[in-house]
């Protein structure tokens, strides 16, 4: 069966149920010198989308007057949206994120029977049907077929896909997880590598007693696994395969010799296993350094959408999931928001020790002090800036934190409060020219932000300061941490005046 046929064959159940809507219409230009006739695939309550003989048509309903039996009541659109793809965070995200849009519109949110969701958005008063909404389960191709066909109106998926445009919902952090009895108290990035490559098949090679790893993983063919080989660099070499989620952990808790990656929103009733990387540096998936990229195994939940005009509740929809709202409703699930995060330092004593422990010859008592007091009574912020490798480009995620922190300032959601935007650096090369590069880095950003919010009032922009190599996340040994030691923090402190050492404003 190919590609179509299947999606087609899927979508069955649920376009029987519901009236028939791509139906012939003619459109006819107001002035009457222009006629369109073909088939309606769609009305979002401003434009008609009709399948003509030109190809695909999208035209501005005011400007025309629709004859024919698919013609839509103007005052009351029904808006069908349908999704398809990965069903993991189909069940925990979808149906509270859709009752937390319609409630917020003042309109009635009424679930239906059918896995993992389908519901129904009805006009309160009238209880007229404004929008019908449902998931289909489907693998990344069929998935990606469907929503290219005009078949599907959005895909949520772990990668992005540069055919659809990416809207990001959440973060999922990808955790290790055994048996609640598995007496290993931790595991090395550098084991866990070797350990799904299936170099390692024996715990005793990692300190533990001599019995075989069975490992577990998704089954290859679904969404969240291909995001993470993608994210290894090669398969995992899995003996014993699942189909979603929850059936590998309640396994893995099964086998005290097990082992799985999975995603940290369903790793009950298994235990994780804590990570740390090659120098011993303790990994943790907290929302704030999943946000900031410090813990590096952890994939984004997308919904992708086509590069054509969605319908109108679609669109308001996709803007909802940017609101406070959005973001509470996500943190509840489970998942890792997209929301600012803060924290106080003094919570960060692990980043201190490491700083210490990872100090080479360079880095002086005085280097540390120095850190230290900038750091005093400051909060640390979630948005970190990166550059993509050998470059002084922002990456994209960083240029999306940057337009955050522009919106944040002009709100005035720092009153009070002094920005330094504080640069590290990995430690290759001099201690000299690590600090002058972290320095030049937090400029930069500095810089890039008043590119793109020139109507800043100069007082409030942050400060910038550079600290070299002295605060490392991660072991410089591998390029993963070297990357993640290259970065940009944006630090609050209160406004009791210009620490000691802080730069003039950019």
């Amino acid at each position: 069966m190919g590609v179509k046929a299947f999606v087609a064959a899927l979508w069955a159940a649920i376009l029987t149920t519901t009236p028939a809507f791509a139906q012939d219409v003619t459109l006819t230009s107001r002035e009457g010198g222009i006629v369109l006739s073909g088939t309606l695939q769609g009305f979002d309550g401003e434009f008609y989308r009709v399948s003509t003989a030109y190809g695909m048509l999208t035209v501005d309903g005011q400007g025309v007057i629709c004859e024919g039996p698919a013609c839509p009541d103007l005052a009351a659109p029904r808006a069908v949206i349908r999704i398809v793809g990965d069903v993991g965070p189909a069940k925990a995200l979808l149906p509270p994120l859709f009752q937390a849009f319609a409630e917020n519109r003042g309109l009635v949110y009424q679930a239906q029977d059918g896995p993992p969701l389908a519901a129904r958005v009805l006009d309160p008063e009238t209880g007229e049907e404004l929008a019908v909404i449902s998931f289909m389960p489907l693998p990344p191709p069929f998935a990606s077929a469907a929503l290219e066909a005009g078949d599907a109106d959005l895909k949520l998926s772990f990668q992005p896909d540069p055919a659809f445009l990416a809207h990001s919902v959440a973060m999922e952090p990808l955790v290790v997880i055994v048996a609640p009895d598995n007496p290993t108290p931790r595991i090395s990035t550098v084991d866990l590598a070797r350990i799904l490559s299936g170099e390692i098949d024996n715990w005793s090679a990692i300190g533990g007693p001599d019995m075989p790893i069975v490992l577990h993983s998704l089954q290859p063919e679904l969404d969240m696994q291909l995001a993470l080989n993608a994210r290894l660099g090669t398969p995992v070499a899995a003996a014993v395969l699942h189909p979603d989620q929850e059936s590998l952990a309640k396994a893995v808790a099964l086998d005290p010799w097990a082992v799985g990656l999975t995603g940290s929103a369903d790793i009950a009733p298994a235990r994780r296993l804590p990570l740390a990387d090659s120098c011993g540096f303790p990994l943790l998936p907290t929302a704030l350094a999943v946000k900031a990229e410090d813990y590096p195994l952890a994939l984004p939940v997308l919904l992708l959408a086509p590069k054509r005009r969605m319908p109108l509740m679609t669109r308001e929809f996709l803007d909802f999931l940017r609101t406070p709202i959005a973001q509470g409703v996500i943190a509840a699930s489970g998942y890792v928001d997209r929301a600012a995060t803060r924290g106080p330092m003094t919570d960060d004593g692990l980043r201190l020790i490491n700083a210490i422990k990872g100090a080479g010859e360079d880095i002086t008592l005085a280097d540390l002090k120095r850190l230290v007091g900038v750091m005093d009574g400051a909060d640390r912020l979630s948005l970190t800036f990166r550059f993509e490798d050998g470059t002084s480009t922002l990456d994209a995620t960083s240029q999306d934190n940057l337009v955050d922190l522009a919106q944040l300032i002009a709100s005035s959601q720092f009153r009070n409060e002094r920005m330094v935007l504080a640069g590290f650096s990995d430690g290759s090369g001099t201690a000299e020219a690590n600090l002058a590069l972290s320095t030049e880095r937090a400029a930069k950003v500095a810089q890039e932000l008043v590119a793109i919010a020139p109507d800043l009032p100069l007082e409030s922009l942050p400060v910038v300061e550079g600290f070299g190599e002295a605060l490392p996340m991660a072991c410089d040994e591998t390029d993963i941490g070297r990357h993640l030691n290259r970065r940009v923090e944006l630090w609050l402190l209160p406004d009791f005046g210009m620490a000691e050492g802080a730069n003039e404003q950019p």
